[in-house]
């Protein structure tokens, strides 16, 4: 499934997330979200926009997207890889996506 097939708001936040726009990002997410990632929980739009502040920060790397899957009407299944100046320098991510109400509602990142 081409990126044009995912829901506009998971493109929308890979696009800001790629240009590492916290604002844009965030917007993206309703305001009881929670992500996850690194095995750590973030909830909340105070706590997300922490995590989009910090995580990864000290790092550049690009991303491509590798894979879609839509599981219902409101989960899809992203893996994307990335290059970069992090440790190993490449790595491929699974990205489980929950939409409520047409925004991102829970966010899973795992190898």
């Amino acid at each position: 499934m081409p990126t044009t097939e995912l829901p506009a708001v998971i493109d929308a936040y890979q696009d800001a997330h790629d240009r590492r726009d916290t604002e844009g990002s965030i917007a993206c997410f309703d305001a009881g979200a929670t992500v996850i990632d690194e095995d750590q929980d973030f909830t909340g739009t105070d706590r997300i926009r922490w995590w989009l502040d910090h995580a990864a920060a000290e790092f550049t790397f690009t991303r491509t997207l590798t894979g879609v899957e839509r599981i219902d009407d409101d989960v899809y299944i992203v893996r994307n890889h990335l290059s970069g100046n992090f440790p190993g320098g490449e790595a491929d991510l699974r990205h489980r996506y929950e939409l409520r109400a047409g925004l991102i509602h829970r966010l899973e990142i795992a190898p």
